[in-house]
């Protein structure tokens, strides 16, 4: 085991949009000397927010991973932070973050508290049982409120928030937290040096008996977690040191127990330093995530993997991006091993072997060469030809498959053309690089009109996505109207027996099956496909090809043409002729019995329906629900959050194109709402027929 793994910490920072994410890690850049003048998102120049589209918007939009190093105990820490987006359009970008972080730091807004993107990003968080601790920022900002942040992460995210830290004032008269574990107050100066000057001093006496309360509550949840310092909390709770409480603070964050809460301003330079302490402090190493499990892929059996640089390589390529100046770029999470550039690895999804030629350490977008990289770090990597995000990287001798990911289906589409003749082939090339960065970004071509369909998770996804178009790849595009990916299902069970048979002179061509379809059992998605022939009625080397015949034909439902989300296809038997018989011909003849099946089978469409929450003053409350029902929405729940009231709604996405801008008329401006796709439902009968009659032109399936 290299000992200096203990050292060493891949935190992600994640949050809802405008919390502060950015702003904080441009804060840790400037205190860890990575930079010496610090970038302000609102000014378009943060470090982390490289593309132009970051800066202009003020949004973080692809993940920016970083490496920096802290003294924390007089020890130096090597810790690579991955800065994510907050808004839900790029969700697919945090998602892909935590699948190979080992802890992350979770930042609310001090006004805003628990938002339902940070609901998002905690719920991927706990998919992939990630660590976290949790920063209170913008405390400076007017209507702040730590504690009722604090019991939102309780109440909400349903989390043992154990505040570690208080702070001293609010609002303007913020200026420093009282560290519950050393007993001391820590007070910041608004001077030239930044923030990085700051005095640990007696607490105030205005502070003593409250900082007493949260102490004992403090103590009370983490000796809860260790039984021989509860003992001796009920004894004497003096007795316990602040090595003790940090101790088991770091063990109940690494076994997710509690969550320890802190605050700060990063925008003041308040509180951030602190905060690099407890990462250092808290969260765990490469070395306390232990063993990665993954499959071997030949012989499919459960193999497991230490962080160390003496096994086998296992690495996980979780984002792939195009840089101008190297041409595309992996990052890998490097799990056991070590990676060199100039060196071949294997791929086992491909089955083939990968060359790196070269290896970087990320700054941002800036790059720092590397020979090698060893097991728990994380990395970027050049020159492979065939890489995938989710792609497992190992040793051809020791192969390894890791767990991939899963992202979820774009729910909307546009179509697009390049306004010159002369860029069509340039578009292709484009989109095709912009479509492997991004797995929620599909690219098609609609067979009827011929047009090229862009297809993403939200409005913003795609706007940005053909702005990088225009500025990485000088493609300027005319772009149609937004339309929503709707989806086919069946509801009955429907038998099926289908014949293909020609003759042409010579060999011909002959396949036979019967069939079931039905929709599929629980917990299955897409083709779910069984073999019940028995006797060699069809022979094994054709099934194959009848199962391939029905996942192509399933992009076309028998409604529309849209998409059928799933479909259980049970073969039940079959013939076939010892000469004319092939693969092609039960290719054919299981596409010639989806298609008649499925007609029978009562299809139905499937729309995108959206989680909408808007939040808006008492006043605005009735014109807003009249205008969710205009929308066929259903309003789930309210509540009241500091003075302003959140209405929770179902609303189909075919309803909420434009709804930002139709929000701030009514409200003059003064509500906000955020939107993320929920699930699909079937359209009422009344519109299903409308929306079929428009499909016959239809640009979007």
């Amino acid at each position: 085991m290299d000992e200096n793994l203990k050292y060493t910490r891949n935190i992600g920072i994640m949050a809802h949009i405008d919390a502060g994410k950015t702003t904080t890690t441009e804060r840790i850049l400037f205190y860890t000397g990575i930079t010496h003048r610090m970038g302000e998102v609102h000014d378009g120049a943060a470090q982390m927010d490289w593309m132009v589209q970051e800066q202009e918007r003020g949004i973080t939009i692809t993940c920016a991973a970083t490496t920096t190093f802290w003294k924390y105990q007089n020890k130096d820490y090597k810790i690579n932070i991955i800065d994510t987006p907050g808004h839900v359009d790029f969700t697919v970008e945090v998602e892909r973050s935590l699948r190979v972080l080992d802890g992350a730091v979770a930042i609310f807004c001090a006004v805003g508290g628990v938002e339902p993107q940070s609901e998002t990003v905690w719920r991927q968080a706990d998919k992939y049982n990630v660590p976290r601790i949790a920063f209170v920022n913008k405390m400076d900002r007017v209507g702040a409120d730590y504690y009722s942040v604090v019991s939102q992460i309780k109440d909400k995210l349903k989390s043992i928030a154990v505040p570690i830290q208080i702070p001293i004032g609010s609002e303007d008269s913020f200026k420093g937290v009282i560290d519950l574990i050393d007993n001391k107050a820590v007070v910041w100066y608004d001077d030239e040096t930044m923030g990085t000057n700051y005095n640990l001093v007696e607490i105030p006496d205005n502070l003593k008996e409250e900082t007493a309360e949260w102490r004992e509550k403090m103590l009370e949840a983490v000796a809860e977690t260790d039984d021989s310092l509860l003992e001796r909390y009920f004894e004497n709770p003096d007795s316990i040191t602040p090595e003790e409480i940090r101790d088991v603070i770091r063990r109940s964050t690494i076994e997710r127990t509690i969550v320890p809460v802190m605050c700060g301003s990063a925008f003041k330079n308040k509180g951030v330093q602190r905060l690099m302490d407890a990462v250092a402090g808290y969260l765990p190493s490469p070395l306390d995530v232990g063993t990665v499990t993954g499959i071997h892929p030949k012989i499919n059996k459960e193999i497991k993997r230490e962080p160390d640089n003496e096994q086998p390589l296992a690495a996980l390529a979780f984002k792939i991006a195009t840089d101008p100046f190297v041409g595309r770029l992996a990052f890998l999470r490097i799990y056991s091993g070590t990676i060199h550039s100039n060196s071949s690895v294997y791929n086992p999804r491909t089955n083939k072997r990968e060359r790196i030629t070269r290896l970087y350490q990320m700054h941002a977008n800036k790059q720092n060469p590397k020979d090698k990289i060893e097991a728990g770090d994380i990395c970027a990597a050049v020159g492979f030809k065939s890489l995938k995000t989710g792609d497992t990287l190992c040793d051809i001798k020791q192969p390894i498959s890791l767990e991939s990911m899963v992202f979820p289906d774009p729910v909307i589409g546009i179509a697009i053309e390049p306004k010159t003749q002369a860029d069509v082939d340039r578009l292709g090339i484009a989109l095709g690089k912009l479509s492997e960065e991004d797995p929620t970004f599909q690219v098609r071509t609609d067979e009827e009109s011929g047009q090229t369909i862009i297809n993403g998770m939200g409005e913003l996804h795609l706007e940005v996505l053909v702005d990088r178009l225009k500025r990485e790849f000088n493609i300027e595009c005319n772009q149609g109207i937004p339309q929503v990916a709707y989806k086919e299902a069946i509801t009955v069970s429907i038998k099926q027996t289908e014949v293909f048979k020609k003759q042409t002179g010579g060999k011909g061509k002959f396949a036979h099956i019967v069939i079931e379809i039905s929709p599929v059992d629980e917990g299955e998605k897409n083709l779910q496909f069984i073999n019940e022939v028995k006797g060699g009625n069809i022979p094994k080397e054709y099934i194959p090809a009848i199962e391939k015949g029905f996942r192509g034909a399933m992009y076309n439902g028998p409604l529309a043409s849209y998409k059928m989300d799933n479909l259980k296809v049970v073969l039940k038997d079959g013939s076939f002729h010892p000469v004319d018989s092939d693969s092609l011909s039960f290719e054919i003849v299981a596409r010639m019995a989806y298609r008649k099946a499925t007609q029978k089978a009562h299809p139905v469409l499937l729309e995108p329906i959206m989680s909408v929450e808007v939040v808006t003053p008492e006043e605005y409350m009735g014109d807003i629900i009249s205008d969710i029902n205009k929308r066929r929405g259903q309003v789930q729940g309210m509540e009241s959050r500091q003075g302003a009231r959140v209405i929770k709604a179902m609303v189909p996405l075919v309803e909420n194109f434009g709804y930002v801008t139709v929000l701030r008329t009514i409200t003059s401006g003064r509500a906000t709402s955020t939107m993320e796709f929920s699930h699909y439902e079937e359209v009422p009968p009344v519109l299903s027929n409308e929306i079929i009659e428009n499909s016959k032109g239809k640009i979007l399936a």
